[in-house]
């Protein structure tokens, strides 16, 4: 879903300016994350979202998502765009809620061209996981197309202990889950201390998802855990039996201005890593650079053209170049 935040930042921030008309959403976020690792004019046209665009659509945002060369399909709207409330407190935590009405997203509204993509990134509840999925599949077997990577990523009010059942059930239907660690903890009503967090109390947590079965059955239910936990990185566990950590890319919280969209970013660079490699630590990696452009600004990173002798125009986000931050950090966490 795309949105328009404002955005608030948290009572020990010294700069206490709202920012408003921001760029941001689930989906926006995805979107970029997959786009920073996909450089036009070809493999950027592979990435693609919906915008709903309202009356109130400002034309500065519109030039900047046309400047992205996705195939972002900007449809007009007889309403407000949906815009959203961004509250930040301590410890990266987040309040949000929406100012005008939220326009949600279904396979209906998909392409072929969309429906035929290599891999999907859901954000959804459990059983509306199932329904779209299963559409999905019904789709891409009438047109004889192989069946994607699904990356899962539960809406964080739906992770409750009476949700358990139905997101063990939607597990069986993905290939991935990702929820962050404190919404793996609700899952099981445990919470992480306000001094960060818990990895062995994260780490039981997603074994206990991964014994449950993820994945179709048809694939030996050969699926993974993916926890985002904020500036301690990431957890990845498979099962295969393998499990690791990769550190966040940032070590320097200087590096931090604003977390927003920093998870759903991970997730739009996994999904084209994962849809490249078909490795979940190789997709982490890419996941982690890609959530570290989102979180070194309010808003989306800036993106301009530099010169390099033997390639030409090349691109660079944030003054760098996304290759070679991914290079890096293999070269750490290797």
């Amino acid at each position: 879903m795309f949105i328009i935040d404002d955005i608030y930042p948290p009572p020990s921030a010294p700069n206490q300016t709202s920012q408003k008309d921001i760029i941001g959403g689930a989906g926006t976020y995805s979107a970029l994350g997959a786009r920073l690792f996909s450089p036009p004019p070809t493999q950027s046209k592979t990435v693609g979202w919906i915008i709903d665009a309202g009356t109130d659509f400002p034309a500065a945002v519109h030039s900047q998502i046309e400047s992205w060369q996705t195939s972002a399909l900007i449809r007009p709207r007889e309403a407000l765009t949906t815009r959203g409330w961004n509250g930040y407190g301590e410890n990266e935590s987040r309040a949000f809620r929406y100012l005008t009405e939220k326009k949600r997203l279904t396979v209906d509204d998909l392409s072929p061209d969309f429906l035929g993509a290599r891999s999907f990134h859901l954000i959804c509840s459990p059983l509306r996981c199932i329904d779209m999925i299963q559409q999905i599949l019904t789709h891409r077997t009438e047109h004889n197309e192989a069946n994607p990577y699904i990356i899962w990523e539960p809406v964080p009010d739906l992770c409750i202990p009476a949700e358990l059942p139905n997101t063990l059930q939607a597990m069986k239907h993905v290939q991935v889950i990702s929820p962050n660690h404190e919404e793996l903890a609700s899952l099981f009503s445990q919470t992480h201390p306000a001094t960060g967090v818990d990895r062995a109390l994260l780490e039981n947590h997603a074994q206990r998802l991964l014994a449950s079965g993820i994945g179709p059955a048809a694939n030996n239910n050969n699926g993974a855990v993916v926890v985002r936990a904020g500036k301690e990185g990431c957890y990845i566990a498979a099962r295969d039996g393998s499990a690791r950590w990769l550190p966040a890319y940032h070590q320097d919280s200087r590096k931090v201005v604003d977390p927003t969209g920093g998870g759903n970013g991970f997730l739009g660079g996994f999904a084209v890593g994962l849809a490249r490699t078909g490795d979940v630590v190789q997709a982490a990696r890419v996941g982690s650079v890609a959530a570290s452009y989102c979180i070194e600004q309010v808003g989306v990173p800036s993106i301009t053209c530099a010169q390099d002798e033997g390639m030409g125009r090349v691109e660079e986000w944030n003054g760098s170049r996304v290759e070679e931050r991914l290079a890096e950090f293999r070269g750490r966490t290797g």
